[in-house]
């Protein structure tokens, strides 16, 4: 059986590239794998285009990639938070480039990507800015929009608990955009709070097979939203 343990958060998040395309599991702050995006901030990337459901709150999280120069694109739903002051500034700087795609659409694309399908058909957004240079169909009398998969190289997700299969199960509300991105990247990397022996977790709780999981990382309980000193 592979080893899927990374000892080290170094060793967890090393293979990833300048350039690279990343989904960057979170709906607010739960669920956001904060101590693997600390990682990908201390190895100092460049030029990642970004994939996630906001522009990250305060100055952790993706935030803490932004403010660092690390994104050079940002796709994601809700990019104009309060607290997304980072982003914004950033933003009016020229020095990050914006997709906005609304959040069924956005889910929606990952999923298809992950179940290897070449699209799907969505009214939202037809007659728009956000069709602009795509496809519509009529079926029926209704117009609909051609969405395209949305897949990433890596995906870094946030888990609960995972056994050495990298079989993830996920705790309340931090099982939201994760499991899709676990199956759309080409390479996943998951932080969990704990792992357990094999034959530990109930199959029946099981959300993410862990043939969809490359790497994992024990961080064990933190606190989220708060701004760490990684070193």
């Amino acid at each position: 059986m592979k080893n899927k343990k990374a000892d080290t958060l170094e060793a967890a998040v090393s293979q990833i590239p300048d350039g690279a395309t990343l989904l960057v599991g979170g709906f607010g702050q739960p669920g956001v794998p904060e101590v693997l995006i600390d990682g990908v901030c201390d190895l100092k990337r460049r030029d990642l285009t970004i994939v996630t459901n906001n522009a990250g709150t305060g100055h952790s999280g993706i935030a803490r990639l932004i403010e660092e120069g690390c994104v050079s694109k940002l796709i994601c739903s809700f990019p104009w938070a309060k607290e997304s002051f980072v982003f914004k500034q950033m933003f009016d700087m020229g020095k990050i480039a914006l997709e906005i795609v609304p959040q069924g659409t956005l889910a929606e694309r990952m999923r298809t990507a992950g179940a290897g399908l070449g699209g799907f058909l969505t009214p939202t957004g037809v007659g728009t800015d956000l069709a602009e240079g795509k496809e519509t169909i009529t079926v029926d009398g209704k117009e609909y929009v051609l969405e395209k998969p949305l897949a990433g190289d890596y995906a870094l997700i946030k888990a609960y608990r995972t056994d050495p299969r990298g079989n993830l199960v996920y705790r309340k509300t931090a099982r939201n955009f994760n499991p899709i991105m676990a199956m759309a990247a080409a390479h996943t990397i998951v932080e969990v709070a704990e792992d357990v022996a094999i034959d530990v977790l109930d199959p029946e709780v099981i959300v993410t097979p862990g043939v969809f999981v490359d790497t994992y990382y024990v961080t064990g309980w933190y606190e989220i939203g708060k701004e760490r000193n990684p070193s």
